[in-house]
């Protein structure tokens, strides 16, 4: 994410700049790409990954866990205002990709499997956490417009 330079360049506008500043012949086709998000994409970003071809993306924190645990409502509330999507409901399997929650498929594990993965899953979630704490503490201080 570096927001804080340019509104527009959320993790996901930055992740796909990245990918196309790579040579063609080092980039792979996004059909063959796995599009991990920490958020759930937001509508600037939803629309991003569809233009540039992705047919996934995956993202741990919900539209919920951004608005209430990180105190950033706005995803949602663009949503509502602009799209009429009430609580972030948009279509989730559509004919341009597919999005999945990976909290919902770690959920849908054996206990066996969840057992692996836990502990990394809490760690990133108690990194976050602080990162986060960060963020809220930068944000009155720079460019962004949506604070």
């Amino acid at each position: 994410n570096n927001e804080m330079k340019n509104p527009l360049w959320h993790g996901e506008i930055n992740t796909i700049k990245s990918f196309y500043e790579l040579s063609e012949a080092k980039r792979p086709n996004t059909k063959d790409c796995f599009f991990i998000s920490s958020h759930e994409p937001c509508s600037l970003c939803l629309s991003a990954i569809t233009w540039c071809g992705f047919d996934n993306f995956f993202f741990l924190f919900p539209y919920i866990d951004t608005s209430k645990k990180f105190n950033i409502p706005h995803d949602l509330k663009i949503l509502k205002e602009v799209f009429n999507i009430d609580n972030g409901k948009y279509i989730n399997e559509n004919h341009y990709w597919k999005s999945y929650n990976i909290n919902e498929l770690i959920n849908k594990l054996s206990e066996i499997e969840k057992k692996d993965l836990m502990p990394a899953l809490n760690t990133i979630n108690k990194l976050y956490e602080i990162l986060s704490k960060k963020y809220q503490l930068l944000k009155n201080d720079n460019i962004i417009p949506l604070k």
